[in-house]
């Protein structure tokens, strides 16, 4: 009897321990043991940077769609926990700061920094889900006094074409894809709230001048003149779709128009060689030029080992083909229907950077953007150098054996195809 007793106070004792232990216990540690999570920093974190020689964003490599973590019902991204904070304390100079920014070389001024705080935030998987291509066209209508101008109605019409062109491009391409949406796939569309606009970021097809856009139609800017170069990449003004929750995600996905801007791919890519590989650059030399004249340059020398400067456009291609790459893509490479994915996001407005100042004016004339802005036609890089033409292209593709040229239009073949673009040369196939 008294041994029973005491076995039936040990297992009272042990029981009131443990309840005593998990109370004590911290709830978010107990989950994060529990659920894969992770953790961020409530520092300001370093801005992205694109189309610009940064060390950071330029040569980024990419992966598959669904490499990303799926967007869930998580709680609010650092970057939209930093805005609503701002907005809790908002400062009527932020616009005055922004211009004093561009007087000084170009650099914008900087948001308050955040208090140093750590916190855990528990993601759960569940990512948003969207059918593709799963609505209709959402481009904003015609004016009454439009309907009856012919050139209005014309680029209307041309809208409705190549939407339709793309959609069944993805309906017998991409049946099979995975209609999800994650971070990955929003993680190059830059958000403006006030007119409701999306824009997919597309490297030398005017995405520097479509920021500065999006800068003036935000209020930061008077004049796209106005905005330098480090301004528009090194600034950090514009908010990035996959700075915002789930909610926030598919909320503007569905309700904002969202457009892209596309050029053809050879020119867009002879573009993206001039630029990085026959001026100075202290990031792509060094970090693919290297790697590039190492693997296909016989005899190479030591200085041209050394800096990666002098990387001829056959080498430059042999690097593309490769399957077995020394190092990984960049996003002024890339096909442009894996950095803006436009068989997952339903894009409402495609234009074409070779009708650049016709099809940006008429998107923003549908946005009811204010009459005064217009699309820039400055170059932004290299502006005493000639733009890369289609001439200029075929000149560059003329160092390449018929075998490399046909390689090539297979490696773009999706976005020639997706965004109806001829083939750039009679032999090919």
């Amino acid at each position: 009897m008294k041994l029973t007793c005491m076995f039936s106070f040990i297992l009272l004792f042990g029981a009131a321990g443990l309840v005593v232990f998990i109370h004590l216990q911290d709830p978010e540690e107990i989950i994060h043991q529990q659920t894969p999570g992770m953790r961020y920093n409530m520092e300001s974190q370093p801005p992205k940077k694109d189309c610009s020689p940064s060390r950071y964003q330029e040569g980024k490599t990419h992966g598959k769609a669904d490499d990303g973590f799926p967007v869930g019902p998580q709680r609010p991204s650092l970057q939209t926990m930093q805005q609503r904070r701002l907005r809790k304390h908002p400062n009527p100079d932020r616009k005055l700061v922004v211009m004093k920014g561009l007087q000084r070389n170009g650099w914008g001024g900087r948001f308050p920094r955040m208090h140093k705080r750590r916190r855990r935030f528990v993601l759960k998987k569940s990512p948003v889900r969207l059918e593709v291509n799963e609505t209709s066209i959402r481009l904003p209508m015609l004016k009454m006094e439009d309907v009856d101008d012919v050139r209005w109605r014309s680029l209307y019409k041309t809208q409705r074409e190549r939407k339709q062109i793309m959609k069944d491009t993805c309906s017998k391409y991409k049946s099979n894809s995975k209609r999800i949406v994650t971070p990955y796939h929003v993680s190059r569309i830059f958000v403006e709230d006030k007119y409701r606009v999306l824009y997919c970021e597309v490297p030398k097809a005017g995405c520097s001048n479509w920021k500065r856009v999006l800068m003036v139609l935000n209020g930061l800017a008077s004049s796209t003149n106005a905005i330098q170069h480090n301004t528009v990449h090194y600034g950090n003004y514009l908010k990035r779709l996959d700075g915002f929750d789930r909610k926030g995600i598919n909320h503007r996905l569905s309700t904002y128009t969202k457009m892209l801007f596309v050029r053809e791919p050879f020119e867009k890519l002879v573009s993206a060689f001039r630029d990085k590989f026959e001026h100075p650059n202290n990031y792509y030399h060094p970090v693919f030029g290297r790697p590039i004249v190492s693997k296909y340059r016989a005899n190479a020398t030591k200085e041209a080992l050394r800096t990666g400067s002098g990387v001829t456009f056959p080498e430059f291609i042999q690097y593309l083909l490769d399957v077995h790459r020394p190092v990984g893509m960049d996003i002024h490479w890339e096909h442009v229907n894996r950095l803006c994915s436009p068989c997952v996001i339903d894009y409402d407005f495609i234009g074409r950077f070779e009708t650049m100042e016709e099809d940006a004016n008429f998107f923003l004339h549908l946005v009811k953007a204010p009459q005064n802005l217009t699309f820039p036609r400055f170059k932004d890089r290299h502006s005493d150098e000639e733009r890369t033409t289609t001439q200029i292209t075929k000149q560059y593709f003329q160092q390449l054996s018929p075998s490399q040229r046909q390689r090539s239009y297979d490696f773009y073949y999706m976005d020639y195809l997706m965004f109806n673009y001829s083939k750039p040369f009679e032999d090919l196939y």
